[in-house]
């Protein structure tokens, strides 16, 4: 079996585009290749007394349209190209919004599953301490992502700010509220999901209430998008995590199935509904699939065997380019990830002007920004799809390029 490269399937969705824009040569040679690549190796003494050596990355991809942006993933799989994607991802994800930022994305090869609190803390202060060459509040602005949370941003800020000697809470989004956090923030990529998703259903006529909704990934994005769905009325049919999936075409409660997971450590074994495997819960009978796991899931394995009618990508890259062209020809509708989980990106966007005026505004006031930003940015991008009779993917990437394209040609190339 082929090795999955996610930053191979970066550059070919990107070149797909540039094809359809015409871009230059010129300009292809620089949005393809990130602006700077950080490799650091540190070591961590472990609660045991043992000194461990760690690999941590930081990769901005591009800055032209303002500071980067991007999350830290703590992971055994972590690979510099998967990080390279991820941070070329953040690019056309923070453009296809309209949000002032660059792309960028970190990364550090561990276990935190097998380490504790304070082997997490120290490890989270040093990578900090060796990444605060490239970070600052103006300069490159990380937040949570796999394996990652407000504690770990908190331990970020109060690193960094110890250097600098004064307090930067903008220096990363995704904190604690008692430290500049911002209101709705955790909630902020499930809400953008379902802000994309009822967009998309509204161009079908799909009526949310009573949908079905499988989701593939009961994690931070999964298990909260699950709760917001069957609040707005769908029936969740399907779930899964690390350890397997669980399905019941009558229906799941999200809230009992989480309260099950906190128990035992799994889904897979709740008792009200059949145990199936985790692949298996993208192929299940179902209006709506929300992949919110890892990427590359979706492929032109699986395409064709997948029942849903809307795919909400709540994951990055989680769908081949062939997925995708099997997925458009059977005319399923695929929410692209830059576009269905950018609602994180947009409250980390919030939650940074926040901090940088000190004044903070409360949860409705962020909910309704974030609709606004999602319906205007989920329009513009099925505009472009319609203009040239392409999948949303291809208009996605195809308006997010051409704003990052539009910024670096109007700065010009340096000196």
């Amino acid at each position: 079996m082929q090795q999955f490269n996610p930053y191979e399937m970066a550059i070919e969705q990107f070149e797909l585009a540039a094809d359809r824009l015409g871009l230059s040569e010129d300009m292809r040679e620089i949005l393809r290749k990130p602006k700077r690549e950080l490799t650091v190796n540190f070591p961590v003494r472990l609660d045991d007394g043992r000194i461990k050596t760690i690999t941590g990355y930081r990769v901005q991809h591009n800055v032209n349209r303002g500071p980067a942006k991007g999350g830290i993933r703590y992971s055994p799989d972590v690979t510099l190209d998967e990080v390279k994607a991820l941070a070329m991802w953040m690019t056309w994800k923070c453009a296809v919004v309209g949000i002032p930022y660059g792309g960028a994305k970190g990364g550090v090869i561990c276990d935190p599953k097998n380490m504790t609190a304070s082997e997490l803390e120290r490890l989270t202060r040093r990578f900090t301490t060796e990444i605060s060459i490239v970070i600052g509040p103006h300069s490159d602005i990380p937040a949570p992502d796999v394996n990652t949370n407000s504690q770990v941003m908190a331990w970020m800020m109060d690193t960094y700010s110890m250097h600098s000697g004064f307090s930067v809470p903008a220096v990363v989004t995704g904190k604690p509220l008692s430290i500049g956090g911002s209101e709705g923030r955790n909630d902020a990529t499930a809400t953008g999901v379902l802000f994309t998703t009822r967009r998309a259903a509204q161009r079908i006529g799909l009526s949310l209430k009573g949908a079905r909704v499988s989701l593939q990934g009961f994690g931070n994005a999964g298990s909260i998008a699950a709760r917001l769905f069957y609040n707005e009325g769908c029936k969740i049919v399907a779930v899964s995590d690390t350890t397997g999936g669980l399905y019941n075409e009558d229906g799941l409660d999200p809230a009992a199935v989480q309260r099950y997971k906190l128990e035992h450590g799994t889904v897979a074994t709740y008792p009200r509904g059949q145990r199936i495997g985790v692949a298996d819960v993208l192929e299940v009978p179902c209006d709506v699939l929300i992949p919110a796991a890892t990427e590359g899931v979706i492929t032109d394995q699986n395409a064709e065997r997948i029942q849903a009618r809307i795919v909400a990508e709540a994951a990055n890259g989680p769908t081949t380019p062939a997925a995708d062209i099997i997925l458009f020809n059977k005319g399923c509708l695929v929410i692209p990830d830059i576009l269905a989980n950018a609602g994180g990106v947009t409250v980390s966007y919030f939650e940074w002007v926040q901090d940088l005026q000190s004044f903070f505004w409360d949860a409705e006031e962020i909910i309704h920004r974030l609709e606004g930003i999602m319906n205007k940015a989920f329009d513009a991008v099925a505009d472009k799809a319609e203009h040239y009779s392409c999948d949303l993917r291809l208009g996605a990437n195809m308006l997010a390029i051409s704003r990052v394209a539009e910024a670096t040609q109007v700065r010009g190339i340096y000196p």
